[in-house]
């Protein structure tokens, strides 16, 4: 199994230091985050990446996630920074297909869908996989999806993914970690608790996403 160290911060001396532990500790790779809170323009965006590459050989996948971090990394800069050896791969959770297909047509940089329910018309613009919440708790069939794709038959990547739509919305009514957790404990799997400032789902959440499970054909326990 291969690993990627979610060593991001928005303080890129920190992240230098977090990527350098992570090497360390034997990560095969870096997720690293766009900058968030302190939004920095492109220019900085641009430096932070190029900071913590030059810092490692490890491969980096950045993250642009701009609902969470308040800033998007635009497509210039995104093409210029996969110029980079070390920068290998994208994971996008902005839900713009037009700005990733943009960016796809314009450098061919490996993107893995961030938002598991554009999953699907990721992979139509030439997306080459996900990085997935939900593959907590319906791993296989996402695998089966992409494996379908790839294969040529995309009815039946189509028929696994609307049949998992129920799955894609109810995990994040509340929010994506708490409702993961409570899956995971459905399914008898060990999800645990959350850590503050993130609390537990209440009884009424995870009735709700018992339904929601059980209409994605999820197996709980």
């Amino acid at each position: 199994m291969k690993v990627l160290s979610g060593a991001g911060d928005n303080e890129t001396s920190y992240t230098v230091e977090q990527a350098k532990r992570s090497a360390d500790a034997g990560a095969d790779g870096l997720l690293i985050v766009t900058p968030y809170y302190n939004k920095p323009p492109q220019a900085g965006i641009e430096a932070h990446f190029k900071a913590v590459a030059s810092a490692t050989d490890l491969p980096i996948m950045m993250y642009d996630i701009p609902g969470r971090t308040g800033v998007e990394i635009e497509s210039d800069t995104i093409v210029r920074l996969f110029e980079l050896p070390n920068i290998v791969a994208l994971k996008d959770a902005k839900g713009n297909l037009a700005a990733t297909s943009d960016v796809i047509a314009r450098c061919g940089i490996p993107v893995y869908s961030g938002d598991d329910i554009l999953n699907l018309p990721f992979l139509s613009i030439g997306a080459v996989g996900f990085v997935s919440v939900c593959g907590h708790t319906v791993g296989s069939e996402l695998k089966e999806m992409l494996d379908a794709w790839f294969a040529g038959d995309t009815a039946r990547a189509l028929e696994i993914h609307q049949r998992l739509i129920p799955v894609f919305k109810g995990t994040f009514k509340t929010q994506g970690a708490i409702l993961t957790k409570a899956a995971m404990n459905l399914m008898g799997l060990p999800g645990g608790t959350t850590r503050l400032p993130l609390v537990d789902a209440t009884p009424a959440q995870i009735a709700t996403l018992r339904e929601d499970l059980i209409a994605g054909g999820v197996q709980l326990g």
